[in-house]
């Protein structure tokens, strides 16, 4: 049966320290320009100088197109598969509901041994984001072949390496860094290793993630956790990296501001919670659900505000005594956009790592240039920040909500849940029974 982690395992934020009566100085924000990454056909994963692992356990036949070297494309497919199998959540087709197409298998091929700069990892614990479910929908502007298994969150312990180098990862427990830069000549004005390069892709979407028993992985997007709990860790590296990446690098989130975060419940947005929590901020939540508001208070909201589809950028604005907020952090789009940009002071900042209502947002201009407010895209985050607020969590300071845990036999069920939204935090699933 899933476990409710409330009810039945100790709350993660009584297992280490928090701040809710100390904050530690946060760190200092690296200045980063922001726009999103577009998406491309998918490939293999080479980071340069590496040989692909998605070949590893993928079902993809080689494609060569313009501008694929052919022996990126090679790469795809030809690699000799060991006869072990294991335990594998997969996606059979893309479909709306994703639930129904979802299967627990007992046969799916383990990877192969780790080559150079690559790590192979067991897994211990994975978790859910929406990208599954765009994953097991479709995502648009990608070819994704079927059956396939997604899965950008996990923690798991390091098997195997491929570089004697490499060695010293052996047994630590780790979580992963989902975004990677596939092998290619970047441009001489391009940030190396960003979330910016034409060619990142994702553990999980493009490339067969982590809700299996086993996955490849990159040395160098690891994270060491050391004994920290496995549900907890596996929960938190995608939507922490996001939110940190969003509101500390691009929006230069500062101690005491106030921050605006609209649909409370999802992983990106109790992320954002913990953070600004974190820095000392006032915060303001939006949510269709009074319940979730409910808990967003327990948690260290100040304002709530029941969203029914009216204008409540007017209760932003009594709540900061017409001031208006610093920080917009919205991952609705569509729906919540305006109200947010009516919302923020002079000189404010709205960021967005997604749009789950929608894209075609809209907007008022002539408040964006008279209070020169800043609109900032943002998408995942860099193996440096990764690290950076990895450490965090390791040391305790941040901690992700937990919804439900699931064991893996219970996948069906697990996104049934994820598309009912009717979560507050994020889901788990747990593969060490």
């Amino acid at each position: 049966m899933p476990r409710s982690y409330g009810s039945a395992r100790p709350n993660v934020q009584s297992m280490r320290r928090t701040t809710s009566t100390a904050v530690r100085p946060p760190i200092a924000p690296r200045g980063s320009s922001a726009r999103t990454s577009s998406a491309s056909t998918p490939r293999a994963l080479p980071l340069p100088g590496n040989p692909v692992r998605e070949a590893a356990h993928s079902r993809w036949t080689p494609m060569q197109r313009p501008g694929v070297p052919e022996q990126t494309a090679r790469l795809r497919r030809g690699s000799t598969l060991l006869p072990s199998t294991m335990r594998a959540i997969t996606v059979s087709c893309k479909g709306t509901p994703v639930a129904p197409n979802v299967s627990l298998r007992e046969d799916w091929p383990e990877p192969e041994s780790p080559g150079p700069g690559y790590a192979l990892v067991r897994t211990l614990c994975s978790a859910f984001n929406h990208m599954d479910l765009w994953v097991g929908r479709g995502v648009p502007g990608l070819d994704l072949e079927y059956p396939r298994i997604s899965g950008c969150d996990a923690c798991g312990v390091v098997e195997a390496v491929g570089c004697e180098g490499d060695k010293p990862w052996i047994g630590t427990r780790v979580i992963f860094n989902a975004a990677v830069q596939v092998q290619r000549s970047p441009a001489a004005d391009e940030p190396p290793r960003s979330t910016l390069a034409p060619e990142y892709e994702l553990i999980g979407e493009h490339h067969f993630g982590a809700h299996a028993e086993r996955f490849v992985v990159p040395i160098e997007n690891l994270a060491n956790v050391g004994e920290c709990d496995p549900i907890a860790a596996a929960a938190f590296g995608l939507c922490a990296l996001t939110a940190w990446s969003m509101m500390v690098t691009k929006a230069d989130l500062r101690p005491g501001q106030s921050v605006l975060i609209t649909g409370i419940g999802g992983g990106v947005a109790t992320s954002a919670l913990a953070i600004a929590r974190h820095f000392g901020c006032e915060i303001c939540v939006t949510s269709r659900h009074q319940w979730k508001l409910d808990r967003a208070r327990e948690l260290g909201a100040s304002c709530t505000i029941l969203d029914e589809g009216q204008d409540w950028s007017r209760d932003v604005r009594a709540w900061t005594h017409k001031r208006g907020v610093d920080l917009a952090v919205d991952s609705v789009g569509k729906a919540t956009h305006l109200n947010c940009i009516k919302s923020l002071a002079r000189g404010g900042a709205y960021v967005t790592p997604g749009c789950t209502s929608g894209p075609n947002a809209t907007t008022d201009l002539a408040r964006v240039f008279w209070n020169q407010l800043r609109i900032l895209g943002s998408t995942m985050g860099t193996n440096d920040e990764f690290k950076e607020v990895a450490s965090l969590f390791r040391a305790g300071l941040l901690e992700p909500i937990i919804d439900t845990v699931f064991g893996p036999d219970e996948c069906r069920a697990a996104y049934e849940r994820l598309e009912g939204a009717g979560h507050f935090g994020k889901i788990v699933i747990d593969w060490r029974g």
